[in-house]
């Protein structure tokens, strides 16, 4: 495609295409593999951003594209409520399989994340019989009225589309980075605690409460990491008080974390998990898997949906298994959360703006702050996003002051690809202070 054709896609993208719809990168993508995308004129992208996660195994593994083919030249969608196919069942017991907890499980498979969560939330209620929802200051949980509703940062996704579902609470999760000056932080996570039991007495009781549903990890809200203590504060919690904790595992997990799902590194073991993203390579595929009397209480037709479990999604997303366990990516996501920790320790050094490095696996990230070393700096974050993407490195921002930049390259990518591509990173910061 020469570069004519590149700028009449452009056109004709702000022409048809809502200016609503946001674009990181305005190249035109057409080809990917492992971690690199290649645009129309034929540059390569070292990608970090993973389509926000979506690929872990990497773009078009050669493992899922023989998968999904082989699928689409047999059948493309019977829609499971209408007649049934293996696929749909073989990946809700790969997911039993492999989500934590050694009773009995089922699962649903749906399409999106915030599909996910919205099922979760229907299945809560019904096995409880109560209403409330609990969420937590800056989760993200999608873009549809309920999970608007449940998402806590207001622009973009929530300022002006109200009304939201009603019964939804936002309660405090703590953010370790930016604790009160002074405070240890063995007495920030016990304030953390005291300020979730608070929260029975001030904002919803806990015989009125359905679910809690916490990311292990947050994402959009910029990466961060709970203390264990206080993830399990809320697990205990919750037993206590028959709610059943929902971990939200849609950016965490399948090996971003290390583990197959974030929840894992917390020694808690939730009721009900949500996956979706990395789990079909970039096919639309969604779950809810959790304890089997929870997920019977909906009665047959009460869930579903028309393209829900998508067998050709479903194929993919079998392959994704696979070749997590044989290409032991948990492992590699160590690994290359290690080195990401070492060159961004390096930084921190040079740069008085970088800091608040955390991660979990290879979810990691890092601030930009300001001279002090704490406040906010989102307009050089926008700068060296920009430059990034550029140069050939195609990379996002989060939090809720926009200041966050966040690492999900495919864990696929080799050693000298990452190494490329935190050097194209490394210039951007550079360049921020000319």
């Amino acid at each position: 495609m020469t570069n004519v054709q590149s700028e009449t896609w452009q056109e004709k993208r702000d022409r048809y295409v809502p200016k609503g719809v946001g674009n990181g990168n305005r190249a035109m993508a057409v080809s990917g593999r492992g971690a690199i995308l290649t645009d129309a004129n034929g540059t390569d992208y070292i990608d970090f951003a993973g389509a926000i996660g979506t690929m872990n195994v990497g773009h078009s593994h050669p493992k899922v594209v023989e998968a999904a083919v082989a699928q689409v030249e047999k059948v493309t969608h019977p829609g499971f409520n209408v007649m049934m196919y293996g696929s749909y069942i073989e990946v809700a017991e790969a997911l039993c399989h492999i989500t934590p907890g050694d009773f009995d499980k089922k699962a649903i498979l749906l399409n999106s994340g915030a599909e996910a969560v919205e099922n979760a939330v229907k299945i809560a209620r019904k096995a409880t019989g109560r209403q409330a929802v609990v969420t937590f200051t800056r989760g993200f949980h999608g873009r549809t009225n309920m999970t608007m509703a449940m998402t806590s940062k207001v622009k973009p996704y929530k300022l002006g589309f109200g009304p939201f579902a009603s019964e939804v609470y936002h309660a405090p999760y703590p953010y370790m980075f930016r604790k009160p000056e002074g405070v240890t932080e063995e007495a920030y996570i016990q304030w953390s605690k005291d300020e979730f039991d608070l929260f029975f007495k001030t904002q919803a009781a806990p015989e009125s409460i359905a679910c809690v549903v916490m990311e292990p990890v947050q994402g959009e809200g910029g990466f961060i990491i709970p203390p264990k203590a206080f993830v399990q504060h809320v697990a205990d919690r919750c037993k206590e008080h028959g709610i059943l904790f929902i971990s939200d595992e849609i950016q965490a997990g399948f090996a971003r974390t290390g583990e197959w799902f974030g929840i894992e590194h917390f020694d808690v073991v939730p009721d009900l998990i949500t996956v979706s993203k990395s789990l079909a390579a970039g096919f639309p595929l969604s779950a809810v898997v959790g304890r089997s009397e929870v997920m019977d209480a909906a009665a047959p037709g009460e869930l579903g949906g028309t393209y829900c479990g998508n067998p050709v999604a479903c194929k993919a997303a079998l392959a994704v298994i696979d070749i997590i366990k044989e290409e032991k990516l948990n492992e590699r996501a160590e690994k290359i959360g290690a080195d990401v920790e070492k060159t961004v320790e390096k930084w921190a050094e040079e740069f008085h703006f970088v800091r608040g490095f955390r991660r979990l696996g290879a979810m990691a990230a890092f601030e930009i702050v300001k001279e002090d070393g704490i406040t906010p700096d989102p307009e050089r974050t926008s700068s060296i996003v920009k430059g990034a993407n550029a140069s050939g490195l195609l990379l996002l921002s989060a939090g809720v002051y926009g200041n966050v930049i966040r690492f999900l390259a495919p864990i696929v990518i080799t050693d000298d690809q990452l190494e490329k591509g935190l050097e194209l990173l490394y210039d951007q910061l550079a360049e921020s202070i000319k």
